[in-house]
């Protein structure tokens, strides 16, 4: 029972929680798209479904912001937003747009026994922003605006998720995200 299966019911649940939420995730859901032995769960996860939940929610942020980070490096303000965006434009695509932000689908069920799941989620969204903020920053935007453009930037892009899921079209997304490019441009060159 090492960490490589706890990892991966980690990742499964972050998975699992895109498509079907927190309440429409169990426990035996994860064990099933792991692959992990069945009492390795209860063993890596004696917090229950809260810990597993939080654990995925710092994962996927985590893994989210690696690719922002990578990508911001280049110093221009439009890959900053093309960085956030392009995986979920995958992912909706490839799920058939049945997947979204798994931070999001722990969000909005997030209860006020587990407040936790709610300061995770926080963390999640906050690293993004600051990561972002950061991006556009190097790239000529100055701070203050920069902190702003980038909340925008990541409410703005979990909004349009959100509708791509209910139009199943990636058109909501596209639209904001040619905005987004627009703004960050024009905040780099306004100094």
């Amino acid at each position: 029972m090492g960490t490589d299966s706890r990892e991966r019911m980690v990742r499964s649940a972050a998975y699992l929680f895109r498509e079907r939420g927190f309440s429409g995730t169990g426990f035996r859901d994860v064990i099933t798209h792991s692959g992990a032995p069945r009492g390795s769960i209860y063993h890596h996860f004696p917090g229950g479904k809260v810990q597993l939940a939080e654990e995925a929610v710092r994962y996927a942020g985590e893994f989210l912001n690696s690719g922002i980070q990578a990508a911001v490096e280049g110093g221009d303000a439009a890959s900053a937003v093309d960085a956030f965006v392009g995986w979920w434009r995958q992912v909706l695509i490839k799920s058939e747009f049945r997947a979204g932000c798994p931070v999001v689908a722990v969000t909005v069920e997030s209860h006020e026994e587990a407040p936790q799941l709610a300061t995770a989620a926080a963390a999640a969204f906050d690293r993004w922003q600051d990561t972002l903020a950061t991006g556009l920053g190097n790239a000529g935007v100055p701070d203050e605006r920069a902190n702003r453009l980038a909340t925008l930037i990541v409410a703005a892009v979990e909004g349009a998720t959100i509708m791509c899921r209910a139009k199943r079209d990636v058109q909501p997304l596209d639209e904001v995200v040619f905005e987004l490019k627009e703004m960050a441009r024009a905040a780099a060159t306004d100094r």
